[in-house]
């Protein structure tokens, strides 16, 4: 498929082979012959279509943005109860802590690699937490909490992140929905049904 792929066919290839790598290896340790190797372009047309390495890590950041929004919102869309759209935030979690290749949250990570030293970087993964943040606002406008209740479910769902990698434990994922479930009740006054 290298030879014949449309720029649209090897761009995501390409994006798919370096997300997998920079997710497991960490994106400095990572150089682009290695993409090459596992994308199965020649880097003259990695470069072509990724004029820089901070070019690809965007776009790599990028499809993770998509995949998580995917994701959670699949999760979230799966209960027609208000309360449960949002825990439903934490057994997504809970699911992707259990899988195999679990590293942590790759934009936390490539934060923690690129930082300080790439202004894009920095932005898009701002960015994507500020995204999260109004998604997360949003399904606790839906039940009536208050905006403080939004950040402290994010800030619970971020850390449950930080936790479960460290720890290699996927438990954080139902401590966290503990605590979000008390947290709503505080806030709404409302009981939350037991999942």
């Amino acid at each position: 498929m290298a030879a014949g792929a449309t720029d649209e066919q090897a761009r995501n290839a390409i994006v798919e082979a370096a997300d997998e790598l920079f997710y497991t290896r960490g994106v400095n340790s990572v150089g682009m012959d290695a993409v090459r190797e596992r994308a199965g372009f020649p880097l003259k047309r990695i470069y072509k279509l990724f004029p820089s390495k901070e070019d690809l890590v965007i776009a790599v950041l990028d499809r993770r943005s998509r995949l998580w929004d995917d994701g959670i919102t699949r999760a979230a869309e799966a209960s027609g109860d208000p309360v449960e759209r949002l825990l439903a935030v934490f057994d997504f979690l809970a699911d992707w802590f259990r899988e195999d290749d679990f590293r942590g949250c790759a934009f936390i990570n490539a934060y923690g690699e690129l930082g300080s030293g790439s202004t894009r970087v920095a932005m898009a993964v701002r960015e994507q937490k500020a995204s999260f943040q109004r998604y997360v606002a949003d399904l606790v406008g839906r039940i009536g909490g208050s905006p403080g209740l939004a950040a402290q479910l994010v800030l619970l769902a971020e850390g449950a992140q930080t936790t479960a990698a460290i720890s290699g434990s996927p438990e954080a994922a139902g401590v966290a929905r503990a605590a979000a479930t008390t947290l709503i009740e505080a806030d709404t006054g409302a009981p939350c049904v037991a999942a």
